[in-house]
């Protein structure tokens, strides 16, 4: 109960930095449209606005225009200002989910307390479990219970915007413009956020800032830095020095690879979500007479796909963590994770 409580304000906390570090950037890249063929397929209603020109600032009316109306454009498209931040569409499309994912949590919440929703508060309690089961046998106790919460989040987080990309309507529904094969949509209301690098650099910075301080506060400024740079083992005399002098070097290599990991993680996700969307786009029109059924096995394929990718960034993250924070014979037994989560 109390553990459930906890990981809810902390969920909170992570949904709120990591939206607030996702509206900070600038719009990049974006997942493919589904437009007209979609729309007709699944008899979506599109919203027939005439394309009205959304000229990002410092662009220039016409260029802009020209930007946003550009079919299967691999930018996220922009919606509104808020002041001088322009919020695109994918930028949408995670707030929706963060917020649905935040209610979720104070409903459970509040169904623990009540006995309401067994069978809501029993799927989550599964899922949640099966998660800390995974991770206690992959990190330990200790690391289990400091990160857990940052893990879990991350997974879940990752997985709805993942699912939430399959749902009719998205990239089906916005602005568009009347075309000889019938109404396209240009700039979509709502499109895939896990497509778009903004959010992936946003996750992957998010993880990297975490990291960062829970290695000090694990390890300290000293031994953070002995981590790296020091050596390992107990050599003696020359081979000591030796063993210093390789260690130093690899230190230096293992700060490369550190700085590549929150890359790596999110062009990772970004590279196999967008390259779903094109998938589901390329199928739809390659066979338009059969829009309704030719996508259907791609579309229980990208469902897995969406399990898998959020499974592969807590996964990571999980190990990277490890790497630099666990200590051998530091782990306690594995009985007795619950007891000290509920005192």
């Amino acid at each position: 109960m109390v553990f459930a409580e906890k990981y809810i304000i902390r969920t909170l906390v992570l949904l709120a930095l990591g939206v607030l570090l996702f509206f900070h950037y600038p719009p990049l890249h974006g997942a493919p449209t589904r437009s007209t063929v979609e729309a007709s397929a699944i008899q979506t209603p599109a919203v027939a606005v005439p394309e009205i020109p959304a000229a990002m600032p410092g662009e220039a009316g016409a260029e802009g225009h020209k930007t946003q109306s550009a079919h299967q454009s691999p930018k996220s498209h922009h919606i509104f200002n808020i002041h001088l931040i322009p919020v695109t569409n994918s930028m949408i499309s995670s707030w929706i989910v963060a917020l649905l994912m935040v209610f979720a949590s104070l409903l459970f919440s509040h169904s623990l307390k009540t006995g309401k929703l067994k069978s809501f508060t029993g799927l989550v309690e599964f899922a949640v479990s099966f998660l800390l089961d995974f991770f206690k046998d992959l990190i330990g106790n200790d690391l289990v219970r400091r990160t857990f919460w940052f893990l879990a989040s991350l997974f879940f987080f990752i997985l709805l915007i993942n699912w939430a990309d399959l749902i009719p309507g998205v990239g089906s529904i916005g602005w568009g413009m009347q075309t000889p094969d019938g109404f396209e949509i240009t700039r979509p209301l709502f499109r895939g956020a896990a497509a778009d690098l903004n959010l992936t650099f946003a996750l992957s910075g998010l993880f990297f800032i975490y990291w960062f301080f829970l290695a000090i506060k694990m390890n300290g400024p000293i031994g953070f830095i002995l981590h790296i740079f020091g050596p390992k083992g107990e050599s003696r005399g020359v081979m000591y020095v030796v063993m210093v002098v390789v260690f130093i070097a690899v230190g230096f290599l293992e700060i490369i690879s550190i700085l590549v990991r929150p890359l790596s993680l999110s062009l990772r996700l970004y590279g196999n979500i967008f390259a779903g969307g094109v998938l589901l786009e390329t199928m739809m029109r390659k066979f338009p007479a059969f829009a309704w059924i030719v996508p259907l096995p791609f579309y229980f394929m990208e469902t897995l796909v969406g399990v898998v990718q959020a499974f592969v960034f807590a996964l990571l993250s999980a190990v990277f963590i490890m790497l630099m924070c666990s200590h051998d014979g530091e782990h306690e037994p594995s009985s007795g994770v619950e007891e000290k989560h509920a005192g």
